[in-house]
């Protein structure tokens, strides 16, 4: 009985024979492999400042702004930068029309680093000049750029085991018909080793991803040629486009997505009953994001400086090389334990994650959802059998509308989860939501809080809002609604201005990026008179008519105060009156503040709401130093 006919739960890049084989990338090399022929010089759009916009200048903005993201989020992948159809030659094979751009100090494939970043995004103003721009498929020549940008590209990701590193050649061009020019025995000759080189390279396992630019007077038509270089099916051609970007203003979106793919946390083994175990990869939805860790380096290289621990004898100052061993007062006897022997005494799994049993879903709440979950996804990679049994579980928990209770955790954080079973959703465009379980964390009893505690004594009445309170708060809610709300709309700003630093002073830069805090009110919106009313009326309704009246009462109420905050106010007074009998300036410049009595300095340290404390040098100093001398 085949368990998964429809193959869902296989991936897209899954072979029949490949399936029980491969292993999760952790590393990615990628070569950007740009078109430069004089098509993409051809100017689209015009900018608010009335330049022109060639799809050229928007490949290299997106690919700029993917290095500045990439050295932030995974610093230790590399990357190669190669144009095609060019005058100047650059590349280790020496191929006509293939230059690869590259800076001083660094391989071709390499970690993006700030020099490189720095000098391409000058590269644009003198690539004409300096590198040339030309039609390479002719029917005058012979020669075949984008073979040889193939061949350089494949070159370039020799290095590494598909094993563990993931390879992918990102392709940009606006010619959706790079053999146009020629015909006859040369088009199909040419065309036929393309595509065979284009195959060489997927079978090493290399991933070769279109990004199609339109140009102005037609649109990119990929079934010309490039549906058989990256192995579109027929149904797929429609959905291709739209996928890959179908606005200019979405390629650099569309980059970022393709540059950062999900990639699992760690592998789980699910243990279900009477010894059967699976395993399945998990992998991160929403988390927080945080700045990048502290790396300490050495002072003259620059280099990463390595931490060592070492135990040294007390006694003979010796260094321990043995295993350190804990130990236990029992009965006047101390019992010593090894570390493997501690961590088997705490162990309360053997299995990172145990199934405890079935609920029904309508037990789970809202509130039980303490932190974003984690989505789980079997895998065949050591244990055979783990898709077909995860199935299994998994239509079984959706026919019967069950969540499964698991313990997940180790030793130092054990926890309840629960295993939401997720159905596959599909639309015109492809999968919208894969299938699979979400792993929701359960919080302890202690964590559960009751909403109403203080109001919960029996002579003790919660206050409710009356129906016109009501009526009139969602009247204001209305009023500020947030159309098409997304969390993805908003930049956490202190993490754009921690990496805007970073970046300045990486790239020396003189001045810092402007970051725009979109978490801002939005002060013009919320002064649109419907809204200004609803809020006044909402307000009326909740303190009465008279509530700015109090409000003012209460403030000057506030300010007057009490005996020591009005003795406060009259030393306050004083002091202000007799620092402006003193020309401070001229004191300070004359080196007379010396001269002057501790009571006399404090006239001025208290004017100026600064600290009185300290002995009269003290004073002087921060006497001197708020009037910058």
């Amino acid at each position: 009985m085949d368990l998964d006919p429809e193959g869902i739960f296989r991936d897209d890049s899954d072979s029949e024979d490949e399936l029980y084989q491969e292993k999760e990338a952790t590393k990615e090399l990628v070569v950007y492999l740009v078109d430069a022929s004089p098509k993409m010089f051809t100017p689209l759009t015009t900018d608010e400042d009335g330049t022109k916009e060639t799809p050229f200048h928007l490949v290299m903005n997106c690919i700029l702004q993917s290095l500045k993201t990439q050295i932030i989020g995974r610093s230790y992948d590399e990357v190669a930068i190669c144009f095609f159809n060019t005058k100047e030659k650059k590349n280790l094979q020496d191929l006509n029309g293939v230059y690869i751009f590259n800076v001083m100090e660094r391989e071709f494939l390499d970690r993006p680093t700030a020099r490189l970043i720095k000098e391409f995004s000058s590269l644009e103003d003198s690539f004409i000049s300096n590198i040339g721009s030309r039609y390479g498929i002719v029917s005058a020549s012979q020669e075949n750029p984008l073979y040889n940008a193939l061949w350089a590209a494949q070159a370039l990701l020799r290095k590494g085991s598909v094993k563990t590193v993931s390879k992918r050649i990102l392709l940009f061009t606006n010619e959706d018909d790079p053999f146009g020019n020629i015909s006859g025995a040369l088009k199909t000759d040419m065309v036929r080793t393309t595509l065979q080189r284009a195959k060489d390279a997927q079978d090493l396992g290399i991933s070769i991803e279109l990004l199609p630019l339109s140009r102005a007077d037609e649109e990119f038509n990929v079934s010309i040629f490039y549906a058989d270089l990256i192995g579109l099916e027929a149904n797929e051609i429609p959905h291709f486009l739209p996928s890959a970007g179908e606005r200019l203003e979405d390629m650099t979106d569309q980059l970022r997505k393709r540059i950062f793919k999900k990639r699992k946390v760690r592998t789980l083994t699910l243990s279900i009953a009477n010894d059967i175990c699976i395993e399945v990869n998990t992998y991160a939805l929403v988390r927080p994001t945080l700045p990048g860790a502290i790396m300490w380096l050495n002072a003259v290289t620059n280099l990463p400086l390595k931490t060592e621990r070492s135990f040294v004898c007390a006694d003979t100052g010796a260094l321990f090389h043995e295993p350190t061993k804990r130990f236990q007062h029992y009965k006047n006897e101390i019992v010593k334990f090894s570390i493997n022997e501690l961590s088997e005494v705490k162990k309360v799994s053997n299995s990172h994650l145990c199934l405890l049993g079935f609920k029904p879903l309508d037990c789970l709440k809202d509130y039980h959802n303490l932190r974003p979950s984690t989505f789980i996804f079997p895998t065949d990679e050591e244990i055979a059998g783990s898709t077909r049994v995860f199935i299994a579980l998994h239509k079984s928990m959706l026919r019967l509308k069950r969540f499964a209770l698991a313990f997940y955790g180790s030793s130092a954080h054990p926890q309840l989860v629960a295993l939401v079973a997720q159905d596959e959703i599909t639309s015109s465009s492809g999968q919208v939501e894969p299938p699979g379980m979400h792993m929701i964390y359960i919080p302890y009893s202690d964590d559960i809080r009751h909403a109403e505690e203080l109001h919960m004594a029996v002579d003790d009445s919660a206050p409710r809002a009356t129906d016109e309170q009501i009526k009139k708060a969602s009247a204001l809610l209305r009023r500020i609604d947030l159309k098409d709300f997304s969390v993805c709309q908003f930049a956490n700003p202190a993490l754009q201005r921690h990496y805007g630093i970073l970046q300045a002073l990486a790239l020396g830069e003189d001045e810092m990026p402007d970051i725009k805090d979109e978490t801002l009110p939005d002060i013009e919106g919320m002064a649109r008179p419907g809204i200004v009313n609803a809020l006044q009326e909402f307000k009326t309704s909740v303190y009465g008519e008279n509530h700015e009246q109090e409000e003012a009462d209460s403030a000057a109420a506030r300010e007057t105060g009490t005996e020591a905050s009005r003795k406060r106010k009259a030393i306050a007074e004083t002091a202000a009156r007799e620092c402006a009998a003193y020309d401070w300036a001229g004191l300070a410049d004359n080196g007379k503040l010396k001269d002057l009595t501790v009571v006399e300095l404090k006239y001025y340290l208290t004017a100026h709401n600064l600290p009185v404390a300290g002995k009269k040098e003290a004073l002087i100093m921060r006497i001197l130093t708020h009037l910058g001398k």
